[in-house]
């Protein structure tokens, strides 16, 4: 390739300021490095979790206007007024879904002639993803849980996660706790998410169990359980669970949940949740006396969605609310013990900018950056195509209602 091909990392536009990067300092040197016929660009910004010295150091260009540049790179959604028209743009757009509050920025996108290409739909042969910030929110939001859970009870009390330096800082913190014996843990999914959720509890040597143990026995030391759908529903019919159907046709399973929130102090969610599958628990559920769960770290933070008590989305800063389960409303976290407390950040990897930001830059070169910058138009550049030219892809025309 002889053009000289260049890359813009945009400064983050979306408010809150999120502090990740697709590339951190040292990445942009070893790309530039094995692709000689690119130039990396940055553009300034006093919020990032690598400073603008960190890339000067390294003698990498600051730059305010990226018209110029043939491909840019951000993480969340851009702020549509500052578009360039006929550029390609790579971020987390969250338009797939039909998700009202960027449909205008879809709209700006077509409307500029931009090819979009959304990280969320980069996928292998499998169809698993191939960057994501998952196994990030895992960890982050495990560790909030137990966070609240401490808090909860005042057996011990942990920084939040944003304070800490990086990740080791904040295990380290983790190691020092000691939990209650017999506290029951469950963690929902068995994909990134999930698994990095057990990454936290591993730290704290809590003992992972069966279902089955699970849901009939009671332990002297702290025990996790996690569980995928094949656990948490059922066919309507009681035909054998088969994951593969559940995932076409999710509005024939039943929830088989409520035994568990019988058996639960804390209740971690990293599943996938699909509008067309049941509710995990209802609302009236909540109000049993043999309901358990004490504390709701909803790291997938679907609202009004699989957990009745995900009223909103919370924040970094104030990451915590109560949930009322008799008034069926949100009150000031920890104000009652009766209470459920709630935490739904739906930013968690932002918490530990550094080290997640750093994990996400070493998939985009692992699986990305070589296609991208050697113009290779492969299958899954694609199908991760949600616009180009100024019209939808033949994969994503299902939105065309949505944008019209």
């Amino acid at each position: 390739m002889n053009k000289t091909l260049k890359i813009g990392i945009l400064r983050e536009t979306k408010n809150p300021p999120d502090r990740r990067v697709p590339l951190t300092p040292p990445q942009v040197v070893a790309l530039e490095e094995l692709y000689p016929y690119s130039e990396i660009y940055v553009q300034p910004s006093n919020s990032r979790c690598y400073s603008d010295e960190e890339y000067e150091y390294l003698n990498i260009p600051l730059k305010e206007d990226l018209s110029d540049c043939d491909i840019l790179l951000g993480v969340k959604e851009v702020d549509k007024r500052t578009l360039i028209p006929g550029k390609t743009y790579l971020f987390f757009a969250h338009v797939g879904k039909k998700q009202p509050h960027n449909r205008e920025l879809l709209q700006e996108i077509v409307r500029r002639n931009i090819r979009l290409i959304d990280y969320e739909y980069l996928l292998n042969e499998k169809g698993e993803r191939v960057v994501a910030f998952g196994r990030y929110a895992g960890i982050v939001g495990a560790y909030n849980g137990l966070r609240a859970r401490g808090i909860k009870t005042n057996r011990f009390k942990l920084k939040p996660a944003y304070q800490c330096r990086d990740l080791e800082e904040m295990w380290a913190g983790l190691r020092l706790i000691e939990l209650k014996p017999g506290l029951k843990i469950l963690v929902t999914g068995k994909g990134r998410v999930a698994n990095g959720a057990m990454e936290t509890l591993n730290i704290c040597d809590i003992v992972q169990i069966s279902p089955e143990e699970y849901l009939t026995r009671e332990f002297d030391v702290p025990v996790v359980c996690q569980i995928g759908p094949g656990h948490y529903v059922k066919h309507n019919k009681n035909q054998p669970f088969r994951f593969t159907h559940f995932i076409k046709h999710p509005e024939e399973y039943i929830s088989s949940f409520l035994p568990y929130t019988k058996a639960t102090d804390i209740l971690i969610t990293g599943h996938y949740w699909d509008p067309r599958s049941p509710v995990f628990f209802s609302k009236g559920d909540m109000k049993r006396s043999d309901f358990r769960i004490s504390v709701i770290a909803d790291i997938s933070c679907d609202i009004n969605g699989p957990i009745p008590s995900t009223l909103r989305a919370t924040t970094i800063a104030d990451p915590f609310y109560g949930y009322n389960p008799y008034l069926e409303m949100e009150e000031p976290a920890f104000e009652r013990l009766t209470n459920i407390t709630v935490m739904s950040v739906d930013n968690l990897p932002g918490e530990l900018p550094r080290d997640a930001s750093a994990d996400f830059g070493r998939q985009l070169m692992k699986s990305l950056m070589d296609d991208l910058l050697s113009g290779n138009e492969t299958e899954m550049l694609e199908k991760a195509t949600i616009t180009s030219e100024g019209n939808l892809t033949q994969r994503f025309l299902y939105l065309e209602n949505y944008i019209k």
